[in-house]
């Protein structure tokens, strides 16, 4: 690779500040000295002299006696840095840009560095600038009422497959959702951002020292961030979607600004961004293998709309039904169904019942399967698992079962799929689906993971979402499967979003399960009181 290389030597000043005092003394001032700068443009060759349009451009500064370094790139855009820094220059064509660079030393001296670098970028959206500021100006607010409004995953894949906030549930917070946050255009047309905290910003626990706080938890923290600050546009730089799955753009914010949740960065690829809604992906200074997610909208109650992204409603791929069970009938179709008989060592769970071929039934347009306490072959509970293992397994599209989940302490209750390779390869190698798992002692949350190599057992990929009288009221859990992704919804509102890849194995046919389960290493406790409930399935359908 070519490059474009220019150093600077600089002569320093020091300037000393005196005291009314006498006996006031100064600690020892040791000015940086011999500072040097280098700028190398990405890809330059004979064709590109000043690169191929991505406008990166490489930095390196170096002094003896330094505690620090500051970069103005001469764009509206400054970082503090350890010395070395990357930049991309979004101004569309060929532009030359005067960078500076300060830096500290003891005593509070400072040493300054200015070089000039050209550059060519290829980059423009003025789609994303016109939705971001409205054209003029826009107010932004955290998406609360959105599921995985806040979320963390691996950076290797798109979605928040650790951890994503279920509505509101920062609010206990008394910041996060406080904020309000509006980018406008000045009469240059560049962007600018303001950021009202109303006086405390919510802070990753990995950065509390620099709020001024501590502890082993996310807290609010008092910040100033008062005063408007510029805002670039850049082509996404560490993305892992797919073309059309993103914008290609990512918000630079200038002078140390963020988007409400404090995690030492102020870019963000813009995922999704429409008129009342803004999906946003981030990768922290303390931790590169983390991509923290973050939704605004345009409402202030926390509202907003959005496309498959998450937080939003269904818009599926699939409509043409492959195959259902509507249980109709008076009795389970056994050339379809299987049941599972047995314990089978607490199937690997620590589970207290015995699967028999008699607690489940099919009447009145329902399937019933009943967990009771009772005596059964050695075991204190009965139960029943059925499968589609062999006789209906499928690859890809939609998956609705409409059920009502049974209620009491211990109940554990699960539809999911399994690889259709299972008894060849085994588990966690064959993967699986769990569409909605649920805990009888968390009577308002549900659950949608998936297992596979390095996410087994408590380490699944999991997501959950608040339902309100999942035992009183029939809901729809879905799964949307392709090639390209996973996502997981109740009554049509997605919860959770997965990467799908050749990588992980959701990328040949599974069979569907049904059971409900008591105890064990999720369904925790059973309550003393428990004496008997179903789970009762309205149908079963699949979409390809």
């Amino acid at each position: 690779m070519n490059t474009i290389k220019k150093m600077i030597y600089v002569m320093f000043a020091i300037v000393v500040i005196s005291c009314q005092d006498d006996d006031q003394t100064f600690g020892e001032i040791t000015a940086p000295a011999n500072l040097t700068v280098t700028a190398t443009v990405a890809n330059v060759s004979d064709d590109n002299p000043y690169g191929d349009g991505s406008g990166m451009v490489t930095f390196s500064a170096s002094a003896d006696n330094a505690t620090g370094y500051k970069y103005l790139f001469g764009d509206n855009s400054t970082m503090m840095s350890t010395g070395n820094a990357e930049h991309v220059f979004a101004q569309p064509g060929v532009n030359s840009y005067v960078v500076t660079v300060i830096t500290s030393g003891a005593g509070g001296s400072q040493t300054t560095a200015t070089t000039e670098v050209t550059v060519f970028s290829a980059f423009d959206d003025p789609a994303t600038k016109q939705l971001l500021t409205g054209g003029a100006s826009k107010t932004w607010y955290v998406a609360a009422a959105l599921p995985a409004h806040l979320g963390v995953g691996p950076v290797g894949t798109g979605t928040p497959d650790y951890y994503a906030a279920a509505p509101f549930e920062k609010e206990g917070e008394g910041c996060f959702y406080n904020d309000a946050i509006t980018f406008s255009l000045n009469a240059a047309n560049n962007i600018v951002f303001n950021y009202d905290n109303q006086g405390a910003s919510f802070f990753n626990v990995d950065f509390l020292s620099v709020g001024g706080g501590g502890g082993d938890a996310d807290q609010c923290l008092g910040y100033d961030v008062s005063g408007d600050k510029f805002v670039n546009l850049a082509p996404a730089t560490n993305s892992v979607y797919a073309e059309g799955a993103t914008t290609g753009t990512q918000i630079i914010i200038a002078d140390g600004g963020f988007m409400s949740y404090y995690i030492g960065t102020g870019t963000y690829e813009v995922v999704e961004i429409q008129d009342d809604y803004m999906m946003l992906r981030a990768i922290p200074g303390s931790n590169p293998d983390l991509a923290w997610y973050l939704k605004f909208t345009t409402d202030p109650a926390g509202g907003g709309g959005g496309g498959n992204s998450g937080g939003n409603m269904l818009t599926s791929e699939f409509e043409d039904l492959a195959w259902s069970d509507e249980f109709d009938g008076d009795s389970l179709d056994t050339s379809i169904w299987n049941y599972e008989i047995g314990n089978n060592n607490g199937w690997g769970n620590q589970e207290l019942q015995y699967y028999t071929d008699t607690n489940a039934e099919v009447s009145d347009g329902t399937l019933k399967i009943t967990a009771t306490k009772e005596a059964t072959n050695g075991f204190d509970y009965s139960s029943a698992r059925i499968n589609t293992k062999d006789n209906y397994e499928f690859k890809y599209g939609r998956v609705d079962v409409r059920a009502k989940l049974p209620e009491g302490g211990g109940t554990w209750p699960a539809i999911w799929m399994l690889g259709g390779n299972y008894t060849e390869v085994g588990w966690p190698a064959t993967g699986e689906v769990d569409i909605m798992e649920y805990k009888g002692n968390e009577p308002d949350i549900v659950h949608g993971t998936l297992h596979y190599p390095d996410h087994s057992g408590g380490n699944g990929d999991t997501s959950s979402t608040t339902i309100e009288n999942a035992s009183g009221e029939f809901h729809t859990y879905t799964v949307e499967w392709t090639a390209e992704h996973i996502l997981f919804a109740i009554d049509g509102e997605i919860f959770k979003e997965f990467t799908n890849s050749p990588a992980v194995p959701f990328n040949h046919t599974f069979f569907m399960i049904l059971n409900v389960a008591m105890g064990g290493t999720f369904g925790g406790a059973v309550d003393p009181a428990f004496q008997q409930s179903a789970m009762e399935v309205d149908y079963v359908r699949v979409y390809q």
